[in-house]
């Protein structure tokens, strides 16, 4: 069961491109949507430091996340929702293989974030931090096999 789930979990977040981020600072809540990749159950996203949620990140790594689709039918709802940790992804191997997991999914993006010719996008990139979300519980939704169904992947560190 744990395997066939987490099969589930991996397909659906590969299949997918964005993510709710939602992080808090003292007890005010912001969420953000974010490109991300994914390594396993880890998920790899870039931004600017001095975004609200970066700021919120460097006062409090908890966040939760959720992935999903714009559903029209309730009955056809799909989705993740996980609550972890994010950690700066910081070291010369750490962010070859951030590049690495987000080049895999976005060649396009990273050719040209990376280019000096792109001109104000390159200049972006120059400014922008590697993050990675570490999952610490992770659940799939799935209305389709019934209203409600929510199953929890066991999580190991």
């Amino acid at each position: 069961m744990t395997d066939g789930l987490k099969r589930q979990i991996l397909d659906y977040i590969q299949a997918h491109n964005t993510m709710t981020l939602a992080t808090s600072a003292g007890d005010v809540p912001w969420a953000a949507t974010v490109f991300y990749a994914s390594d396993d159950l880890r998920l790899y996203f870039f931004s600017a430091p001095d975004s609200r949620h970066c700021q919120n990140l460097a006062a409090n790594p908890r966040v939760a996340v959720t992935i999903q689709e714009d559903y029209h039918d309730w009955r056809q709802i799909k989705g993740i929702q996980l609550e972890g940790a994010v950690t700066l992804v910081d070291g010369v191997l750490e962010k070859a293989k951030a590049m690495a997991v987000y080049a895999r999914k976005y060649p396009g993006v990273i050719k040209l974030f990376t280019d000096p010719a792109s001109g104000v996008f390159y200049k972006a990139f120059l400014k922008v931090k590697f993050y990675c979300v570490v999952p610490q519980r992770v659940f799939f939704i799935d209305n389709e096999q019934g209203f409600g169904k929510r199953q929890e992947l066991p999580v190991s560190e």
